[in-house]
């Protein structure tokens, strides 16, 4: 089989998404009963997880001057 021509370099972001899945998957698999982790591993796999992956964080949406926001339907206002 020929090589490739194009090699394809794997950027930062790229990497950083694959440790987070590994993590994650090594995580799930603790879950489940499969592997066992020490307290420790845990604590370690957390504090990887929120240097790699970001926090979700509550959004308030709200319309003009603070109150509820008005949705408008393209085919008109619901019945």
């Amino acid at each position: 089989m020929a090589a490739r021509k194009i090699k394809r370099l794997l950027t930062d972001d790229w990497k950083a998404k694959i440790q987070a899945s590994n993590i994650c998957h090594r995580l799930a698999l603790h879950v489940d009963g499969k592997i066992e982790m020490t307290p420790t591993q845990v604590r370690a796999a957390e504090i990887l997880l929120r240097k790699t992956v970001p926090d979700l964080a509550r959004n308030e949406v709200t319309g003009a001057d603070g109150g509820p926001q008005k949705i408008i339907y393209e085919w008109g206002e619901p019945t």
